[in-house]
């Protein structure tokens, strides 16, 4: 029989979030692995409030809020208060009940500012990545390295001569200026964008140069978690010394019974990564050139040399995920530092994501 189409709502209602999220729900992992992560962090919390005053959003609520924003592609602070307000799942994520009001937007905005600096993110990634190796599931010998470009938040309109040759738009022409740089010559040496000054004319594969940053990741060979993340400058070296970086940071040297590998694609097939590596002992197990290659031939023919470079292609899943489904594709951000907070939750988002899976199963 057909059902009825009830107008009238009922005077009361007792509702339970909890109960209404299903249980295998994979939110539900994710929840519990960043809640572990952040009550930890509680002593740095602490540190980054006064003492007095009006209470604050709780830093809880923001980091699991921007974690939502990361895990749904959500492309604005403005929408993802939105979605808060009325979608039940995001409430019971964040920690908010039915009945609690959730924030304006600008008061979102102005309190995560507190908390997007790279050392809070950093060490909710490392939180993360100590997970991992609580678990068992991060290899501590073979490790892969690639780098990516970020668009930045900033157009080709935003470019300046750095010795101040340029006229600056007129007041009439509004704040989306006409600018006519046809047959102009722009370069990092002889241009820098208004809007964000670090922020470098890049290109990658043969497109067009953009104001961009890049963001490297260190992943480890076992299951593909990302172990170490470092954000820089577009320049032309910058994936081989961030690449020394994290490996500098993260990957402890050989002993008698380990040998670390580091694998890595054409691009880092140079003479000088491969002998920097060597006092770090790190085998170089990057892709070689067809013509001059610096990697030794008798790492070349071994087993391992191979199943390293199948294995590699696993930090490429990543960076998908962060671009595709997190908010790393084009930044809405500017700044270095801020930028670097932002790859760091994108990356811990991942991480969140596939420990959540790996656990499960």
């Amino acid at each position: 029989m057909r059902g009825p189409d009830h107008k009238q709502n009922a005077l009361f209602s007792y509702v339970n979030i909890e109960e209404r999220i299903p249980t295998e729900h994979p939110l539900r992992r994710v929840k519990v692995l960043a809640d572990l992560v952040l009550r930890s962090m509680s002593p740095t919390f602490d540190s980054l409030y006064a003492e007095g005053g009006r209470p604050s959003i709780a830093p809880e609520r923001l980091l699991r809020a921007s974690l939502l924003q990361c895990l749904f592609s959500i492309r604005s602070e403005r929408a993802l208060v939105e979605h808060i307000d009325f979608n039940m799942m995001y409430r019971w994520f964040v920690g908010l009940t039915l009945d609690e009001a959730v924030w304006d937007h600008s008061s979102f905005s102005a309190n995560r500012e507190r908390l997007l600096k790279e050392s809070v993110m950093r060490e909710f990634f490392t939180g993360v990545v100590a997970i991992g190796q609580w678990a068992e599931l991060v290899s501590d010998e073979h490790f892969s390295v690639d780098g990516s470009l970020l668009r930045a938040w900033a157009s080709h309109k935003s470019l300046a001569a750095r010795d101040g040759s340029d006229e600056p738009p007129g007041p009439d022409q509004g704040r989306n200026a006409e600018v006519d740089f046809r047959g102009q010559k722009r370069s990092n040496a002889t241009h820098v964008s208004r809007t964000d000054p670090e922020a470098l004319l890049a290109s990658k594969g043969g497109a067009g140069a953009y104001l961009s940053f890049t963001t490297h990741a260190l992943a480890e060979n076992r299951h593909g978690l990302i172990v170490d993340v470092h954000t820089t400058q577009a320049t032309g070296t910058a994936e081989r010394e961030a690449a020394l970086v994290m490996v500098k940071r993260t990957v402890k040297p050989a002993d008698a019974t380990r040998q670390p590998t580091l694998a890595a694609d054409r691009g880092y097939d140079t003479a000088d990564f491969i002998a920097a590596l060597g006092p770090l002992g790190v085998l170089p197990h990057v892709a070689a050139k067809t013509k001059g290659s610096a990697v030794p031939s008798e790492i070349k023919v071994t087993e391992a040399y191979a199943v390293s470079l199948r294995r590699r292609k696993m930090i490429e899943e990543a960076f998908g995920w962060a671009k595709d489904i997190g908010t790393l594709r084009r930044l809405m951000a500017r700044g270095l530092e801020t930028i670097r907070a932002h790859a760091l939750l994108n990356f811990a988002a991942y991480n969140l994501t596939r420990l959540g899976n790996l656990l499960a199963s």
